[in-house]
């Protein structure tokens, strides 16, 4: 829990910097500010809420896009005068359409494991869509058990590929293999089905 008594308004001029860091693949999202009333809407509503410079008011990323930043932690740094907070964002951050507002530069830096993160925000996107036109919606609405059976079947083929090293079958069912792994990583376990 962040220890809002901590922070150094005075030294910031009642505006607190802001980095808002992707959660899951640490990709800086954007840069903005706060004061003491933005911050406390942050933490009370889980949604990123900025103090608009130019606008003077509240406001929170994703309120008319819908492309919210829910936060997943907070850490005030070591002079207690910027926050950093970890968020999940629910589609694009940048009002470009680009995933950060950094763009230029992260598409040319970026992990080669970061596409592990998104192909896992893509997977729990498509679990809630329409069972008659995405397969990973089907997947989930048959539950663990099923997911599992699938990933045995993939394990077994992945294997039989590499034994007889045909490299484009083996890496064909090695992705096949890795989509079965993830889809259960947002899977409601809270019920049998």
């Amino acid at each position: 829990m962040l220890n809002t008594s901590l922070i150094n308004w005075k030294k910031v001029d009642g505006l607190l910097p802001v980095i808002v860091q992707h959660a899951q693949t640490s990709q800086v999202l954007m840069l903005g500010y706060m004061n003491n009333e933005a911050l406390t809407k942050t933490i009370n509503e889980g949604k990123v809420t900025f103090y608009s410079r130019t606008k003077k008011r509240l406001w929170t990323k994703g309120e008319t896009s819908g492309h919210f930043l829910n936060v997943v932690d907070m850490s005030l740094d070591c002079d207690n005068d910027t926050l950093l907070i970890l968020a999940n964002p629910i589609g694009a951050t940048c009002h470009t359409g680009e995933d950060s507002c950094f763009h230029q530069f992260t598409q040319q830096a970026t992990s080669h494991w970061t596409w592990f993160a998104q192909l896992e925000q893509h997977l729990a996107e498509k679990k809630n869509a329409d069972p008659a036109t995405s397969y990973t919606a089907t997947l989930h609405s048959k539950g663990i058990k099923k997911i599992a059976q699938k990933v045995g079947e993939e394990a077994v083929e992945t294997v039989l590929a590499a034994v007889s090293q045909d490299k484009p079958e083996t890496l064909s069912e090695a992705a096949d293999l890795v989509y079965h792994l993830i889809c259960p990583q947002n899977l409601d376990y809270s019920h049998k089905g």
